[in-house]
């Protein structure tokens, strides 16, 4: 087996992802600190033709270098908006008919591989702060929360790698 050269991976060009037609998924980055995870966000995202990601709070904003180091150039793809508070957006967007997922562990949540998507239905995915996880007004504004089962010994993932897993997830189950 040869490994493939990049020339050869067939990508789209700026232009073609922002007119490609998008995942019916949105992401919602609350309060997160560090500037890598929020590169490998966008990052993700632009493998998934993510509609927009909401960067709230602290969560800071590109550009910046520490950003781009991880997304290599997806901020430029990947649509964004900042929002000083993550339920200001939780609100807008509920306005719009999206379902709006908090992604933590919690009482009475979906564990992912339980977690059935509905045809033709947006949803906003909800990642917290890497200490204090969403807010827990948000959490409470939230229609559902889907938990990523775990067995080891630590009581949490990586928010950029928490991002992919259910971003490819809920991708695999959509009719895209």
């Amino acid at each position: 087996m040869r490994k493939l050269k990049n020339s050869e991976l067939d990508r789209l060009s700026v232009d073609g992802f922002k007119s490609a037609k998008k995942a019916p998924i949105i992401i919602i980055l609350d309060n997160i600190r560090s500037l890598n995870n929020i590169g490998s966000v966008f990052r993700t995202s632009d493998a998934f033709l993510i509609e927009k990601i909401y960067l709230c709070g602290i969560t800071a904003k590109p550009p910046h270098k520490d950003i781009h180091k991880t997304a290599l150039g997806s901020t430029e793809t990947v649509d964004w908006a900042y929002f000083e508070s993550t339920l200001d957006v939780v609100e807008k967007l509920k306005t719009e008919k999206v379902k709006i997922c908090s992604i933590e562990q919690a009482e009475n949540a979906t564990m992912l591989n339980d977690f059935n998507v509905e045809n033709n239905t947006k949803y906003a995915l909800i990642f917290g702060n890497e200490v204090k996880g969403v807010a827990q007004d948000v959490v409470d504004a939230s229609d559902t929360v889907i938990e990523i089962p775990q067995f080891g010994t630590k009581h949490s993932l990586n928010i950029s790698v928490s991002c992919g897993v259910i971003i490819w997830d809920l991708f695999s189950k959509m009719k895209v």
